[in-house]
């Protein structure tokens, strides 16, 4: 298993392309498609928020049959949710769209957005940025870039990997882009995320393996503790690999399991990284605590403390808001035996130890602090379990970014 170059045209058979359809940025790209002429095997997770975006509605219905997909049609700038039946009905205009210029089956594409939420889109934008689209679809790394490119809103940089894999025997091969910056907090994805590959699978254990993968990756980044109404995570598999089908657990499945969890940790990560404003991914590994569920509930509370985050901004060596943060997750534990130290590329600190504070060097601290990825390490002593969650700092320019987003 290795990262390879490339996106989501990285596996077989699978083409992108991206426009500028003026929906509402202006001079940039906003619409992606994806598209597979084979057709797919698809799965998806969503928002666990009340208020889901219509898009959101349509992609939960087409992912939860075996229906085949073939595309995926994106756009940024507008979030298409809180737009009531006309937003429905856009997103079966838009997939009809696609499915026409394309000579696709009914109900074989995909529809995402992103953007200002309470918004209605210009269908005719729409229907224009597809029709640019279609033409331009390409199998190169360009293009796999230019649709990671069309989905960002506050993103500062794309969000794009690849790998290669072998399946008894025949190469595999998985790529993905992300979306994510604000409105990215735990339970369900956080974001739009889109992952192909050419491995042919069957659609039970395509959405058992994502739903597995979630948890521990996506599931576990935070940037502001909003959840959005648009996350979705969704998988295409075209089988164009030529590996015998994978029905079964065993080897072939944990190995695809394996390549994709090792990307959508790594784009979870990127998404962390990115969030509004910041200047740090922070990241809080728990090990040895009593239970798996405990470890990550204790994991996150600290990624998404707003003094923890504040904490790492500021470069302060302040240990005991990881110590609080700790304390009100509703986990119980003995603050007796809790270690902890802060880790990153210039050193390590360990600042508490089996319930006593540590002298240590200010100055060391603050650069260990000053690093672009930050590592809150928390030994429980009570345990065999172990979790990591990933955050960023939290900034003035959060605050500025978010305060005339509309705009």
């Amino acid at each position: 298993m290795k990262k390879i170059s490339g996106g989501v045209t990285a596996a077989k058979g699978f083409k992108a392309a991206s426009t500028e359809a003026n929906i509402k940025y202006k001079n940039r790209k906003d619409m992606m498609l994806i598209y597979s002429e084979s057709a797919c095997t698809a799965a998806g997770v969503f928002t666990s928020n009340v208020v889901k975006a219509a898009p959101v509605m349509w992609d939960k219905e087409i992912c939860s049959s075996i229906h085949p997909v073939h595309a995926i049609v994106a756009n940024s700038g507008i979030a298409n949710a809180c737009t009531g039946e006309e937003g429905k009905r856009l997103c079966a205009e838009t997939a009809g769209e696609v499915e026409s210029l394309l000579s696709l089956p009914k109900n074989s594409v995909l529809v995402a957005s992103t953007g200002v939420i309470g918004m209605q889109m210009n269908m005719e934008a729409v229907k224009r940025g597809i029709a640019q689209m279609v033409p331009e679809l390409s199998d190169s790394e360009e293009a796999a870039t230019g649709a990671a490119e069309a989905i960002m809103t506050t993103d500062t940089h794309s969000k794009q990997m690849a790998m290669e894999f072998e399946i008894s025997g025949t190469t595999c091969k998985m790529g993905a882009l992300a979306k994510g910056s604000g409105m990215i907090h735990p339970n369900m994805c956080t974001m739009l995320s889109f992952v192909t590959t050419d491995v042919s699978i069957s659609h039970d254990l395509l959405q058992k393996a994502l739903k597995t993968v979630v948890v521990d990756t996506f599931n576990m980044i935070s940037v502001d503790g909003d959840m959005s109404t648009n996350d979705s995570l969704m998988v295409l598999a075209n089988g164009e690999a030529g590996n015998k089908e994978i029905t079964e657990e065993g080897d072939d499945y944990n190995t695809f399991v394996e390549a994709l969890n090792s990307i959508c940790k790594e784009m979870a990560r990127m998404l962390a990284g990115d969030g509004e404003g910041a200047t740090a991914l922070f990241t809080a590994h728990v090990i040895n605590a009593d239970t798996k569920e405990n470890a990550r509930t204790l994991a996150k509370s600290v990624i998404c403390s707003s003094l923890t985050k504040a904490m790492i901004y500021g470069h302060d060596a302040n240990f005991g808001r990881v110590l609080c943060a700790l304390g009100y997750s509703g986990v119980l534990f003995d603050p007796e035996k809790v270690t902890l130290s802060i880790e990153s590329e210039a050193g390590s600190v360990l600042m508490f130890k089996e319930g006593e504070p540590q002298t240590f060097d200010e100055e060391y601290a603050t650069k260990v602090l000053s690093a672009e990825e930050v590592i809150a390490v928390i030994d429980m002593h009570i345990g065999t379990e172990e979790a990591t969650a990933w955050g960023c700092d939290l900034t003035y320019d959060y605050v500025k970014i978010n305060a005339d987003y509309r705009s």
